[in-house]
């Protein structure tokens, strides 16, 4: 709960980071620190499993991570602030939770999908040795963009 005034201020408001995400910017810090109880109470029931990013030495939020695990499977979802895109903190951390996600006893595949029209993202993927799968039509809704759902690229990794 100490992070939801830099996350709000270094991202969760910014309209162009969430242009691709599937919840719209916050409009207060009340917002945030909901999502964050959120995040919180579904650590602690095992249903999903939420990072922030940070760098090395400090400890601000540059973003976060979320892995969602499913029987045999995980998937992935991440955001980063704009003033950290091209740094390779995404590659870096998705790299990571891949790799632990598929060490898990009894996964065998962690996948994630993106926007067909977020190449940053896609390229992300690709970075992680995520390999694209197919489109999935019609899959997901980016409020910040349209009411209508948008065709996805589906990427996964398995063992």
């Amino acid at each position: 709960m100490d992070d939801a005034i830099a996350i709000f201020q270094g991202y969760a408001q910014d309209p162009e980071v969430s242009r691709y995400l599937t919840w719209p910017p916050h409009r207060s810090i009340g917002e945030t620190r909901g999502f964050l109880r959120a995040c919180i109470d579904n650590w602690l029931d095992g249903t999903r499993f939420p990072w922030v990013i940070t760098a090395a030495p400090e400890d601000t939020p540059l973003g976060m991570m979320e892995l969602r695990r499913t029987g045999h499977m995980a998937d992935v979802g991440y955001v980063l602030a704009r003033s950290e895109w091209g740094k390779g903190y995404t590659t870096e951390a998705l790299i990571a939770v891949v790799e632990m996600a598929l060490a898990l006893d009894g996964c065998y595949r962690v996948w994630a999908v993106c926007d067909v029209e977020n190449a940053a993202s896609a390229r992300v993927m690709e970075k992680a040795g995520m390999v694209r799968e197919g489109i999935l039509r019609r899959f997901l809704y980016h409020p910040a963009m349209s009411n209508e759902p948008r065709d996805a690229y589906c990427y996964a990794r398995t063992r």
